[in-house]
């Protein structure tokens, strides 16, 4: 059978189509698991990177991998700490930039890009401290100077969602809305994707010292009620600085992480939290997330 010109080029069309994994794909992955496609973002477990930037073998560190290294082993929930440092630059800051300045937020959101752009069926969560009560544009700033504010998830204009209203994995992902951003205060309606961490969270207790880890009261915003509500679970053990000479000094438990990290602690807190809640946590916040053991997220998350 002969065809004609315009018939081999349709032809080679379909063919393109078919053979392409980026638009047809048999067993598409999201988040590296199919059964994740179908599922909300609201209903899912994170396990989260505390201070995520801040990453060395000072006491003040809370991470020994690279945010790149932290991505690649499975962690898609970043949080960090923001503050002007004294160059009037939006930076990543320990509490404040003489403590530890960990560079520009502009640089930290364009490695993040750059994971992104190598892996195009992965979601990933931001949340961010504003410790300077900064104009929310101030963020949007970095974010178009990384490149990165055409990545983020945009919800209706009758925000917040309620639960049973976000998108699934698998239409973020074939939105191209694979970044969420969440900032704990000063989020406002003309940065639409930049949200408001405590109208879609609440959170327990930080700066938790007692490695039972035997409480999940809601810490913030105080007075909340849980319904409706996504929630963050602080999983993450500090101590005192050199045994308590420092009054009210914490840093973060290096040595505890091991145990602190791992299934048996993290389930026992969940469990606790569930009891009351009557849902798992949306995110469980670690410090040194490349000591946890197991793979406790793919089962919190029934996978």
């Amino acid at each position: 059978m002969l065809f004609s010109l315009p018939s081999l080029t349709l032809l080679a069309s379909i063919s393109l189509l078919h053979s392409s994994p980026a638009l047809a794909d048999d067993n598409p992955l999201c988040n590296g698991h199919a059964e994740l496609c179908s599922r909300k973002y609201s209903n899912i477990t994170f396990i989260g990177a505390h201070d995520s930037p801040f990453v060395g073998d000072s006491p003040a560190d809370n991470q020994d991998l690279s945010i790149t290294d932290q991505l690649d082993t499975g962690i898609r929930y970043l949080q960090a700490q923001t503050h002007v440092n004294a160059f009037k630059i939006l930076s990543l800051c320990h509490t404040n930039c003489f403590l530890n300045d960990a560079g520009s937020l502009t640089s930290y959101l364009k490695t993040i890009k750059t994971w992104l752009d190598k892996n195009p069926t992965e979601i990933v969560s931001l949340l961010l401290t504003n410790g300077d009560r900064l104009d929310p544009a101030k963020f949007d700033t970095a974010f178009k100077a990384a490149e990165l504010d055409g990545y983020a998830y945009v919800p209706p204009a009758d925000a917040p969602l309620a639960l049973d209203k976000w998108p699934t994995l698998g239409d973020m992902i074939a939105a191209k809305t694979r970044l969420v951003v969440f900032l704990d205060y000063g989020a406002k309606p003309d940065v639409p994707y930049i949200l408001d961490q405590f109208a879609y969270y609440f959170e327990t207790p930080f700066d938790t010292t007692d490695p039972a880890f035997n409480q999940c009261a809601i810490d913030r915003p105080p007075n909340a009620s849980p319904d409706g509500r996504m929630y963050v679970l602080n999983h993450y053990l500090d101590k005192e600085l050199l045994g308590g000479i420092f009054d009210d000094v914490l840093i973060p438990d290096r040595d505890a992480a091991p145990t602190t990290n791992g299934e048996e602690s993290i389930r026992a807190q969940v469990g606790l939290c569930e009891g009351l809640y009557h849902r798992k946590p949306n995110v469980v916040l670690l410090d040194f997330v490349d000591k946890r053991v197991g793979d406790v997220q793919a089962r919190l998350n029934g996978l």
